[in-house]
């Protein structure tokens, strides 16, 4: 079996950092000289090439139009290699790998996210291994040649999860992604478990690549709290040109029974406005036909986002929203599993 060709897109982040010598101050790393770095890499069946974009961008900065451009660079060189790297900061690296994987059609290689919460250039970094192993990973290849994992992924502290599952649970701890309502993808250790049951893979392979070039920024995030006025809410929904809003509620997808509450939600679906529910807690899944609380909402035509990350729920919303569907079809589509971003 022939070497596997690695792409690696550095994008920014605190992964690419090291400490200068002279000043002591944290300074861009030359991801060009990774096998000088990281002598190790040779070891691995693989061929690494490196692009770094220009300008490379803290995560925080990040839009919806570097994630269409980062779509593009992968189109543009996927005949060319047999999975990517993406290095990415973390912040809103949940929020970039969600997004990607609503972009891509028909993906059938591996796209897999990961950076650090050191800067790869201090002594004790996590950065290392989180980038030998997901080049590995990107790298790993079936029997039959095929690619083990081909969907887009996000590879952290020896776990690897779906990229639309996951979110960051901790600033501090080094494991700072986890998937909280899907299993793991793969357990690292002394070797490399996939959970083979786990991974999406293409109904067909060889098809073309395709990619999604709009999302649309017309949609915003409530998040319920004890407390929300009338006023502020009808505030967000009569925001100019709004087109979809994702409701972070309580518990099991529960909401305040007011009538102001529904009525406002109410009229706001009424003018086309599709409203996605999804729980603020960490684990668990919306399910409005349990309680009074949240069968109100699903009486007046909210969408249940079932077990979505806010990640995923934003990015899918941009995704439906920015290819133009009516109201309906987008109502429709987000009760699709699209990308194994829910459990159906």
């Amino acid at each position: 079996m022939k070497r596997s060709s690695i792409l690696i897109l550095y994008t920014g982040g605190t992964i690419g950092m090291k400490t200068d010598a002279g000043t002591g101050s944290l300074v861009p790393f030359d991801f060009s000289g990774i096998y000088e770095e990281f002598p190790s890499l040779k070891r691995l069946q693989v061929d690494i090439a490196v692009h770094t974009l220009s300008p490379v961008i803290d995560s925080s900065n990040v839009a919806p139009e570097n994630w269409v451009a980062l779509a593009e660079l992968i189109r543009a060189n996927y005949d060319r290699y047999d999975g990517f790297v993406v290095l990415h900061g973390t912040d809103t690296m949940s929020y970039s790998a969600s997004a990607l994987s609503f972009l891509f059609e028909n993906l059938a290689k591996p796209v897999v996210f990961t950076g650090s919460q050191i800067p790869i250039g201090v002594l004790r970094t996590d950065g290392r291994e989180n980038l030998i192993t997901a080049i590995e990973i990107a790298g790993a290849r079936d029997a039959a040649g095929r690619p083990i994992v081909p969907e887009v992924s996000l590879y952290f502290q020896n776990r690897l999860f779906r990229a639309n599952r996951t979110t960051k649970r901790s600033a501090e701890e080094l494991s700072a992604f986890h998937s909280y309502n899907y299993p793991a993808l793969a357990d690292v250790g002394v070797n490399i478990a996939y959970n083979r049951a786990a991974i999406r893979t293409p109904e067909r392979y060889g098809e073309p690549l395709r990619i999604a070039t709009r999302l649309s920024d017309r949609l915003c995030l409530v998040k319920l709290f004890p407390g929300l006025s009338e006023r502020m809410l009808r505030s967000m929904l009569s925001a100019p040109d709004l087109q979809g809003v994702v409701l972070e509620t309580y518990g099991a997808g529960n909401a305040p029974t007011s009538p102001w509450f529904i009525g406002a939600l109410r009229e706001a679906i009424d003018r086309g406005i599709v409203v996605l529910n999804i729980t603020q807690c960490e684990g668990g899944c919306v399910a409005m036909e349990l309680y009074e609380t949240g069968l109100g909402l699903q009486r007046i035509g909210v969408v249940s986002g079932r077990d979505m990350t806010t990640e995923a729920a934003v990015t899918k919303m941009m995704y439906l929203l920015g290819a133009g569907y009516t109201s309906e079809e987008v109502k429709r589509q987000l009760k699709k599993s699209l990308r194994g971003e829910f459990t159906e």
